[in-house]
């Protein structure tokens, strides 16, 4: 039967799978920029976005380990913090966060139930149906707004910034973390053109905190804070980071902003990035201690960060064979991991196992991560846009060919849990293994490990 607006009216779930289900289902309708359809469900739900204080950060890497250094902090220092990342690694709740906690799976199934005859109407308008992520991010909006009320949500972008459905808030503070080659295909291709997406969440008179470093971005950046009134504090001109020291597990860094220097900060997430992200979260802080009347003790700021963990990022899940996950998808996250394999970690020899999905260009990831291993696996993750290992071969063949490594052990594994007994298998015990590449094989590879389980994965 239909109501009074058109709508078809449905019975509601009564299992939190059937939630999940139908959330997913969304996801043919793909990544869909625009503001017409979030901006109408927060209309029509009485704009409950604008009760919240959010901290909205975006950038090509880093944004998932500075919304969990955020939330530490924070959440040391006594208040309660909602976090809305994605893609989430383990299970579909990982992404609505309240105080470290997953939403509950019975809290998900009633607000689904509740927003799906909504979603439903718009569906069957010229709007066309939400996506997947408006409906999931309409989800956190209503969960952190009418049911568990943070002190602050610490607000991940999904894509870009610019036109994605997480700026329909008005935040207290905006982060861009860094800007790199990631999502040509939506956001540009070009820096400037990716940083000009990024930029799109610098609001009217909103400070806004950076670790960005090319000229060109800082450029677009510094151009888009002075156009919206909003006032910049840039890394390596408001703030700057020394490195003290840095090994396994440890890195200490001092911190030098504009209100005040702070020595012997310390952080337990490893690879020299993670100073960077450390220390855009710091100046956000400071900003929020010196306008926003933020209440942090220097103790509590200590602990927070040495506390901060990020699953997925440079993360050790096994000690025999040791075994490191890092979700390096893009040019500049294999840079990264190049760099910590090269500087942070000991072994004879580097076994490296990868899976890609197929909407990106692998090359240059390659070329960073070529000339450190020595047994390279190819395998593919389980999902639906993934590369095949034998297309991913004909790339590494392409790349070898500019640098030959006669040396090099390739082995071609389509099936993931094989590639892994096979990565397992050659590890001598001075060895390190390592998986990296898109988060889909990061997120499986790891519950599998960690938890001998399926993860459910995805965005």
């Amino acid at each position: 039967m239909a109501d009074n607006r058109g709508a078809v009216t449905t019975a509601p779930f009564d299992q939190y799978q059937q939630a999940v289900d139908w959330i997913n289902g969304l996801i043919p309708f793909g990544i869909r920029p625009g503001m017409q359809r979030i901006e109408l469900m927060m209309e029509r739900l009485g704009h409950p976005e604008r009760t919240l204080k959010f901290i909205h950060v975006a950038g090509t890497n880093g944004k998932g380990s500075t919304c969990a250094f955020l939330t530490s902090v924070l959440r040391q220092s006594g208040y309660d913090v909602g976090t809305f990342t994605s893609p989430y690694i383990t299970k579909f709740t990982d992404r609505f966060q309240y105080n470290g906690t997953n939403i509950p799976e019975e809290t998900l199934l009633a607000i689904t139930n509740t927003l799906r005859p909504l979603v439903e109407e718009i569906a069957a308008s010229e709007l066309g149906s939400p996506t997947m992520f408006e409906v999931s991010t309409t989800i956190a909006i209503i969960y952190y707004a009418k049911v568990v009320f943070p002190d602050f949500v610490v607000w991940e972008t999904g894509l870009g910034g610019r036109m994605d459905v997480t700026n329909i808030v008005t935040p207290i503070i905006s982060i861009i973390t860094n800007v790199g080659h990631d999502h040509m295909d939506i956001l540009g291709d070009s820096l400037e053109a990716i940083a000009r997406e990024k930029a799109g969440i610098i609001k009217p008179g909103v400070p806004i905190v950076s670790s960005v470093e090319q000229p060109e971005v800082i450029e677009v950046i510094r151009n888009t804070a002075q156009h919206q009134k909003s006032t910049l504090y840039l890394m390596n001109d408001q703030y700057r980071l020394t490195t003290l020291s840095s090994e396994e597990n440890q890195q200490v860094f001092k911190f030098q902003g504009p209100f005040r220097t702070l020595e012997q900060l310390t952080i337990q997430l490893n690879g020299a990035h993670q100073i960077k992200n450390a220390g855009v979260t710091v100046m956000a802080l400071e900003v929020l201690k010196q306008y926003y009347a933020l209440l942090i003790d220097f103790e509590d700021l200590l602990e927070g960060l040495r506390a901060a963990a990020w699953a997925g990022r440079l993360e050790m899940i096994s000690e025999q064979p040791r075994l490191l996950v890092d979700g390096a998808h893009n040019p500049e996250g294999a840079a990264t991991l190049a760099q910590a394999l090269r500087e942070t970690y000991t072994y004879e020899r580097v076994h490296l196992m990868m899976g890609m999905l197929s909407t990106k260009n692998h090359t240059d990831y390659l070329r960073h991560i070529l000339p450190i291993v020595d047994t390279l696996i190819l395998t593919e993750p389980d999902f639906r846009k993934k590369m095949n290992a034998e297309d991913l071969y004909a790339i590494v063949q392409n790349v070898l060919a500019e640098s030959p490594r006669p040396d090099l052990q390739i082995i071609i594994e389509p099936n993931w849990k094989a590639a892994l007994a096979k990565l397992a298998s050659m590890a001598a015990p001075a060895d390190l293994t390592v998986v990296s590449g898109t988060l889909y094989l990061i997120a499986d590879v790891r519950s599998y490990i960690l938890y001998q389980t399926d993860s459910e994965k995805g965005w």
